[in-house]
C-alpha cells in the first residue's frame, strides 16, 4: 500500500493526494513487488534497499547513493501476542520527496497526521527528524512500562511471592530489552553520521534536534542496561532464596528423621524375642519412654543451639 501525503508551511492540515509532487511524503506499508517496482521507476530508487526494508532482521545504518540518502532505523511496536518488538523502517531522503518504507504499520504516520503536528512535508529534513523523534519517544514509553513491570515483580520478591509465571515474564522482558538495545546502539551510530556528514541539509536548529535525540537514546540505552541488571539481580536473589529455603527444609526433615529413628531403635530392641535387661519389670516401659524423651529433647536443644532449626 502506497500513500502520498502533502502539507506546505501555509497549510493547516496534511492532505492525502493521488499523485506525488515535489515536497510529498510517500509512505509504503508492506509494499508488494509491483509497488516496489513502481517506486523504483518513478523516483529512481535502489530496489535492493527497498527490499532490505522488508527484512525483519535489518539493522539500522546509513547509506548514500548519488543524491539520495537511505536511513535504516528500527521502531518499537506491540505484536499480536501483546509483547514489544521492533521492526525496520527505511527513510529515503531525495532532492524532491521523502519516501518511507515499512513492513508493518508505522505509528509515527498516524501521530503526525491525526494529531496535526506542526510540520510540513516540504521541510524534508525536519520531517525526518520528527519521525525519528517519535520513534525515540516510543522507545521511552516501552522502557518505562518495562521498568514498572520489573519493579512490581521485585516488590513481590520481598514477600517471596514470585511465581513461575514471573520467571517466564523475566525471560520475555529480557528479550524485549535486548531487542531495544540492539536497535538503539546502531541508531545512535547512524545519528552521529548524520551530524558528521552531509547526508541531510540541516540548519543549526536541526542539528540541536539530532543532538537531543542522541542524548535521549543514550539515556534509554542506560535505562535498558539498568533494567537488565535488575532482572539479573532479582533472578540471582530468587535463586539464593530458593536454595536457602530448600536447604532449611532438608535440614528440618533430616532432624525429624533422626528424632523418629532413635526411639525406634530402643522400641525395636524390646520387641525382639530375646532376653533383655529389665524386660520383666513393670517400670521398664516408662524408663524407655522417658529416656527417649530426654534424648529427643537433648538433640533438639543441640540443634537449636547450633541454629540448625
Amino acid at each position: 500500500m502506497i500513500k502520498y501525503y502533502f502539507k506546505s508551511i501555509r497549510s493547516e492540515s496534511v492532505k492525502e493526494i493521488t499523485e506525488p509532487k515535489p515536497g510529498t511524503w510517500i509512505h509504503a506499508e508492506a509494499p508488494t513487488a509491483a509497488e516496489i517496482e513502481l517506486l523504483v521507476k518513478k523516483f529512481k530508487l535502489d530496489a535492493g534497499y527497498l527490499e532490505d526494508a522488508l527484512d525483519e532482521d535489518e539493522v539500522p545504518r546509513l547509506e548514500r547513493e548519488s543524491e539520495q540518502s537511505y536511513i535504516f532505523v528500527r521502531y518499537a511496536y506491540q505484536n499480536d501476542e501483546g509483547d514489544m518488538d521492533t521492526a525496520p523502517l527505511l527513510i529515503v531522503f531525495d532532492t524532491e520527496v521523502i519516501v518511507t518504507v515499512s513492513a508493518l504499520p508505522l505509528p509515527a504516520v498516524g501521530t503526525l497526521i491525526k494529531n496535526r503536528t506542526d510540520f510540513a512535508t516540504t521541510q524534508r529534513a525536519k520531517l525526518i527528524l520528527l519521525i525519528l523523534s517519535h520513534i525515540s519517544e516510543q522507545y521511552d514509553t516501552s522502557i518505562s512500562q518495562t521498568s514498572r513491570r520489573i519493579k512490581a515483580i521485585r516488590s513481590r520478591l520481598r514477600g517471596q511471592g514470585i511465581s513461575n509465571q514471573d520467571l517466564i515474564d523475566f525471560v520475555t522482558l529480557e528479550d524485549e530489552l535486548n531487542e531495544f538495545l540492539a536497535s538503539l546502539l546502531p541508531t545512535n551510530a547512524t545519528l552521529r553520521r548524520l551530524l558528521a556528514g552531509r547526508q541531510l541539509p540541516m540548519f543549526e536548529e536541526d542539528e540541536d534536534i539530532v543532538e537531543d535525540l542522541l542524548l535521549n537514546n543514550e539515556q534509554s540505552i542506560e535505562a535498558i542496561r539498568s533494567n537488565l541488571r535488575s532482572i539479573s539481580n532479582i533472578r540471582d536473589a530468587y535463586t539464593a532464596i530458593s536454595s536457602n529455603n530448600l536447604n532449611h527444609t532438608i535440614t528440618v526433615l533430616t532432624i525429624a528423621t533422626i528424632l523418629i529413628a532413635l526411639p525406634n531403635v530402643f522400641f525395636g530392641m524390646y520387641g525382639m524375642n530375646v532376653a533383655l535387661p529389665f524386660q520383666n519389670q513393670g517400670w521398664a516401659y516408662g524408663l524407655i519412654v522417658g529416656f527417649n524423651v530426654v534424648l529427643i529433647l537433648l538433640i533438639a536443644a543441640i540443634a537449636r543451639k547450633k541454629r540448625v532449626i
